[in-house]
């Protein structure tokens, strides 16, 4: 007799597991970044960047206003703003004791933004990423500048992506 009482007290619980983990489940909303309900592709196209100084910038603001439009360009009338900054940096990483120089190394971008709308100048959000990439040392000096330039290129386009993700996320709340 215990092992029936056992048998059924196994099936209750089970039932009781299944049904708190269907009702856990449907809380989950997961749903596509860019999807028509969402408005995020409307509200990427109502934000403006801010300038930016150096020539690394202008690729991470440049794929950012290619990202938000779509390919239409920046808007003429913005309802949120994104202040930019952008800096990089290139190192050695294998370093050639014969030669006195490195073979490889690694170009890291990094972008800040806050998101603001302009209205009331309320912060959206606000973070900071990072990209890095691998970049291969030739021994001729313009086609290690060439190398370097590239390397920055990618990083800027990577890093752009990821925040215009983050700033898509923020404006579908």
């Amino acid at each position: 007799m215990s092992s029936d009482r056992l048998f059924k007290f196994a099936r209750i619980a089970g039932v009781a597991s299944l049904v708190a983990v269907a009702g856990l489940l449907s809380a989950c909303q997961v749903r596509p970044l860019y999807a028509v309900s969402t408005g995020v592709t409307q509200k990427l196209s109502e934000v403006s960047f801010s300038d930016v100084n150096t020539r690394v910038g202008l690729q991470v603001r440049n794929q950012l206003i290619f990202i938000a439009g779509r390919g239409a360009g920046e808007t003429k009338t913005p309802k949120y703003s994104v202040d930019l900054s952008v800096s990089s940096g290139t190192g050695g990483v294998l370093y050639l004791p014969s030669s006195s120089t490195s073979a490889a190394g690694r170009t890291t971008v990094t972008a800040s933004f806050t998101l603001r709308e302009i209205t009331t100048g309320k912060v959206i959000k606000s973070g900071s990423r990072s990209v890095t990439s691998l970049v291969d040392f030739p021994t001729q000096e313009f086609a290690k500048q060439r190398a370097i330039r590239d390397s920055e290129d990618r990083a800027a386009r990577e890093v752009a992506e990821i925040v215009a993700a983050d700033i898509g996320a923020a404006l579908s709340r």
